[in-house]
């Protein structure tokens, strides 16, 4: 059959995202990486820490989605050969669902049957399976559940090309991804292009996160002798395949949650492989932009399973290699102002010979790396890179539109009388909330909503903080949504007086919940305000009693200032379907607990058949401690967390 290209829709069983978060997301969750400490060599350069973010701001957290899984219609793109067939999820960051070996009838990565979220992404909800795209900030993008926009086009042979890209807000960076199946490719192309268009050096990252089985004899294959990992919350760099004691290219040995960062030697192929038992699998190729290559395994402990059947619908058990910019994800690295990065990378099927199984890892290692140099799949895609590059930077039809920022963007540029962004790249028509922070870089004048509206978006840009600056002290001084707006720049500048200076002035034009939780987080970041934090968010809440993204963040903060009497006498006054919700409830036990009151702590823990947390977040164990500890209140004996509140995966 000649290539294809299809855009259609797939039946998914899903779960109900929710919407975005009605307040930004300032103080930020847990983030594993930003714990880290680096005990590495001089030359081992992997920019430790840089580019590092406590939150999701300007983006809004998905912190309100559920876990019923009901059947519904996804837009799905399609690419298909006789060898190969790849759905992409365009809605949900373009995430490669599926990628199907017509040949061998089987799937070479993991495909998940459903979309079930939790809190392991940059903006919490995070699903499992498949290839993730990573883009700007570390962690899972911010686009994981975000669409992109998709777009046709093709080569000059005809060969039908898809597109996705977007505007990163936070690096403030165009990104694009083309791919395409070739008539006789029996791997899929995926030509990768980030364009830095601003004056600034800024931070970059990127990492393919692919999603393959967790087999039964699996092996991970990589051209590498070392590789960076942690324990303790310290970066070491060990030897592989042997790490105390464990071989951990046979990935079903591996005990706990961990990532092996594999250090690839300049002038290696940069590849991954996995492998089954029988030396079947996924190989992934690229050329030497994407230096790096990742595994990461659950574990083995009860933890390790538990969330990947939390994830799932009972799909089994996953591993994840993946491929990066940087040599770890424990940074992002510098990209030059005025600069394009591309690469391309290429997905398909490995098959081991019957030798090459039985052989030692350094042995398979270098045969394999051997068989990949000779290979034309790879020894072909430096050259076409370059052949590819006219084609990368020309327009395409557009089929499903992305987010109106880019647009925004542009007529932001246009106003300041520069070029656009990406000028090959269509990004629509700001939408009217956009249109009206326009109207307000023209006029000075800035919209000003009712305050029981929630805020219609959030901007990081300095052009945004010059205007408001400019304008807050004539055009805009008794405009509460001005002072709002200000004091969150304040704020994700460190700036944490002025900030509550602009919170308090904007309570004072007009009492609103948006200038309480902003003025709660402000004084929460300075010493000794836990008292007024408290107060400020427990009034904000009292405007908000049925916005549960507000709930949540109101009782995280709370719960932050140890104010458990004020959550205690918060919670019963909520309705029925407030109290339901997994993270309140939990809040509500804690705070009984810490009031001196484990009973009911623990009758409310237990209620229904146990608290279950759609929400948990990767690394957090306050669920199964305070199982814990309210066992030993009730009991005065320590015993082990169950299952069904084990998250403990490290």
């Amino acid at each position: 059959m000649k290539p294809q290209l299809r855009f259609t829709e797939q039946r998914i069983r899903k779960a109900q995202l929710g919407g975005e978060a009605s307040v930004p997301d300032l103080s930020g969750g847990q983030t594993l990486q930003n714990r880290m400490k680096f005990f590495l060599d001089e030359e081992d350069e992997i920019y430790e820490g840089y580019g590092r973010r406590a939150g999701s701001w300007p983006y809004r957290q998905f912190s309100c989605y559920e876990r019923t899984l009901e059947e519904e219609k996804v837009k799905a793109a399609v690419l298909e050969n006789d060898h190969l067939r790849a759905v992409f999820l365009p809605e949900y960051g373009g995430r490669l669902w599926s990628l199907w070996d017509k040949q061998k009838e089987r799937s070479l990565v993991y495909t998940n049957e459903v979309l079930r979220f939790s809190n392991l992404a940059v903006r919490n909800a995070w699903f499992a399976g498949g290839v993730e795209w990573n883009v700007g900030v570390i962690g899972h993008t911010p686009f994981t559940t975000a669409p992109l926009f998709t777009a046709s086009l093709s080569l000059p042979d005809g060969t039908p090309v898809l597109r996705m890209y977007e505007y990163e807000r936070i690096r403030q960076v165009t990104w694009q991804m083309d791919f395409w199946l070739g008539e006789n490719d029996r791997f899929l192309n995926a030509r990768m292009r980030i364009v830095n268009f601003g004056e600034n050096v800024t931070p970059m990252y990127w990492w393919s996160n692919i999603a393959v089985p967790e087999e039964k004899g699996g092996r991970i294959l990589v051209p590498a002798s070392e590789a960076f990992t942690f324990r303790n919350w310290g970066v070491y760099k060990v030897k592989i395949p042997m790490v105390d004691g464990v071989d951990i290219s046979r990935y079903e040995n591996i005990p706990t949650s961990v990532d092996y960062f594999f250090d690839i030697p300049d002038g290696a192929p940069k590849y991954i492989a996995h492998a089954d038992a029988s030396g079947r699998g996924l190989l992934h190729l690229s050329t030497d932009r994407l230096r790096s290559r990742k595994l990461f395994s659950w574990g083995n402990r009860p933890a390790a399973s538990h969330w990947q059947e939390f994830l799932s619908d009972g799909n089994g058990r996953y591993v994840e290699i993946q491929a990066g910019l940087g040599k770890t994800q424990y940074g992002c690295i510098p990209m030059a102002p005025h600069t394009a990065w591309e690469w391309l990378e290429r997905y398909g099927a490995l098959q081991l010979s019957e030798k090459q199984l039985e052989l030692p890892f350094e042995e398979a290692r270098d045969s394999l790396t051997e068989q990949i140099q000779k290979s034309e799949v790879f020894s072909s895609m430096s050259s076409v890179l370059r052949e590819t590059k006219e084609m990368a930077k020309r327009g395409a039809q557009i089929v499903w539109p992305g987010s109106g920022f880019g647009a925004m963007k542009n007529r932001e540029r246009e106003l300041a009388g520069d070029g656009p962004i990406s000028a090959h790249l269509d990004y629509g028509v700001p939408d009217e909330s956009q249109e009206r922070w326009l109207t307000f870089l023209k006029t000075g004048v800035l919209h000003e909503p009712e305050p029981e509206q929630r805020p219609d978006l959030f901007l990081s840009d300095e052009v945004w903080k010059r205007k408001l600056k400019e304008t807050i002290g004539d055009i805009n001084a008794k405009n509460w949504y001005a002072h709002y707006h200000l004091g969150l720049f304040n704020f994700q500048d460190g700036a944490y007086e002025e900030a509550v200076r602009r919170f308090e002035a904007s309570l004072t034009c007009r009492k609103n919940p948006w200038a309480l939780h902003g003025l709660a987080a402000a004084l929460l970041a300075l010493p000794d305000r836990k008292e007024r934090a408290a107060a400020a968010m427990e009034e904000g809440m009292r405007f908000r009693t049925e916005d549960l993204s507000y709930l949540k963040e109101g009782f995280r903060l709370l719960s932050r200032c140890a104010a458990w009497e004020r959550i205690c006498g918060l919670y019963p006054q909520l309705s029925g379907a407030m109290q339901a919700d997994g993270r309140l409830r939990f809040y509500q036990c804690l705070a009984l607990y810490e009031t001196g009151r484990p009973e009911q702590a623990f009758s409310l823990l237990e209620a229904e058949g146990g608290l279950v947390l759609s929400d948990v977040r990767e690394g957090e164990t306050n669920l199964g401690g305070l199982w814990q500890k309210l066992r030993a209140a009730l009991t005065e004996k320590e015993e082990p967390v169950p299952y069904r509140y084990d998250f403990e995966a490290l």
